[in-house]
């Protein structure tokens, strides 16, 4: 028996999900609160128990997950009867062995790049996948495995995959890493660890100085590197472009997606599918229907309004996640909902997100969410707010806030749930527009 301790958290649900699918028996244990993660787990009937040490017996072996601390009542539980222990990253790590592991690293993006891949080699030749958004699937008979690797404390050193795709380096969870050269570092070991090849974004600054003993391919927009897009047009349906290897062509794509980065993931997909040799139309025809991963771009019509809900918390992802809602959307008014993820990190980058959060229409900002953070780290939300004329604040509950609006879009980001704020503004919506309606007639 394998015993879960937080088995909501987005890997680890994933992880449960995948042991059930292999025919292991699973359970686990986590807090009384609803996540979106628990979907999966519901579906397989997997045990959901809140902590408790009566939980663990001497039958199990535990999972741990990466917030669960030596001294959490079963943790404790588990020391005293001696059971075996691995954290996330060690039994992913043991268990993608199994097979050709395809690992997707990045500070941005790698949860949507994982899910394009996995869409595509599961269509083409079946495949297993542990992705960041919660989904975890897995078939003993299928060749590939696709998995989100998360560069945090270097949890992503654990693994030794066949290909290492590495979508863009740049410095996050300044909890942690002491600077950029910190991270390079990280990424530099994880690269070598790859069996076959990197491939790697040869647009972003800092790929390029990894020291990598492997096969390095790159791609971009850019001349110089070994897979291009050229011929690029983005338009309110999506983007076209077409697809050179090293100067020889490989194909035509038109995809709905949105924004530069978007296309940047998709190269990474369509790079690792011209070194496995698939036939590119195939490819393109496979993507051409994704749909997104959860919480990344999600929308929901709402009226004439459009909902968005996004995972967004650094600068960078904020940025491209707005540029991607003028592109799909140039005429309507973008009103953003921020949730800050860390106090570290918010103070960090406070300048960058004062400069995106200027761009839009109308910017709601919520309290700093601390996380796995004690120290507030001196920083108040309130000195972001001040600084951006079209800001103020706003909480879960005072949706009210955001009625009224109309032919907009409401973009919600944040790494945080937002999905019952979002829900409740939907129903207040509704409620708000029959009464008007009623009134009126």
């Amino acid at each position: 028996m394998y015993y879960f301790i937080g088995i909501k958290g987005t890997g680890m649900s994933a992880l449960a999900c995948i042991l059930h699918d292999l025919g292991y028996k699973v359970k686990g244990s986590d807090v009384e609160r609803h996540f979106f993660t628990e979907k999966g787990l519901n579906e397989r009937n997997i045990e959901i128990l809140p902590y408790d040490e009566n939980n663990i017996t001497k039958d199990m072996v535990i999972i741990r997950g990466n917030v669960i601390k030596d001294d959490h009542v079963e943790m404790r539980k588990a020391t005293e009867l001696e059971l075996k222990v691995y954290t996330y990253e060690e039994m992913v790590a043991k268990l993608t062995k199994m097979f050709m592991t395809i690992t997707v690293a990045g500070c941005h993006g790698k949860t949507t790049t994982s899910s394009m891949i996995y869409q595509v080699l599961n269509a083409i030749k079946g495949a297993n996948c542990l992705i960041g958004d919660g989904t975890g699937m897995a078939n003993k008979e299928n060749k590939y495995f696709i998995l989100e690797a998360c560069e945090y404390k270097r949890h992503f050193l654990e693994y030794a995959p066949y290909y290492a795709i590495i979508t863009n380096i740049e410095l996050d969870h300044v909890d942690y890493y002491k600077d950029i050269d910190d991270v390079i570092d990280a990424f530099t070991e994880y690269a070598n660890n790859a069996e076959k090849m990197v491939i790697a974004c040869g647009d972003d600054s800092y790929t390029h100085s990894l020291e990598v003993n492997k096969p390095i391919f790159y791609y971009g927009l850019d001349d110089d590197n070994d897979i291009i897009a050229k011929e690029v047009e983005y338009t309110e349906n999506g983007v076209t472009f077409d697809v050179f290897v090293e100067d020889n062509y490989y194909g035509h794509f038109d995809l709905p997606l949105y924004g530069k980065h978007m296309l940047l993931n998709a190269l990474a997909v369509i790079s690792l599918c011209y070194y496995e040799r698939f036939d590119a139309k195939e490819v393109s025809k496979i993507l051409k229907e994704f749909h997104g991963a959860r919480r990344r771009f999600n929308e929901t019509v709402v009226g004439t309004n459009v909902v968005i809900d996004d995972y967004a918390h650094h600068p960078t992802e904020l940025k491209c996640t707005i540029k991607s809602a003028k592109q799909k959307y140039p005429n309507k008014q973008l009103i953003v909902i921020w949730g800050p993820h860390t106090y570290s990190r918010t103070k960090a980058f406070k300048e960058e997100y004062i400069e995106i959060l200027k761009t839009v229409d109308k910017a709601y900002i919520m309290d700093i969410y601390a996380a796995r953070e004690n120290d507030n780290h001196e920083i108040d939300i309130n000195d972001i707010i001040k600084a951006i004329p079209q800001a103020e604040h706003i909480s879960p509950n005072e949706t009210d806030k955001l009625l009224g609006y109309e032919d907009s879009v409401l973009l919600f980001m944040s790494p945080n749930d937002l999905i019952s704020f979002e829900q409740d503004y939907i129903n207040k919506y509704h409620e708000f527009y029959d009464e008007k309606e009623s009134n009126e007639n």
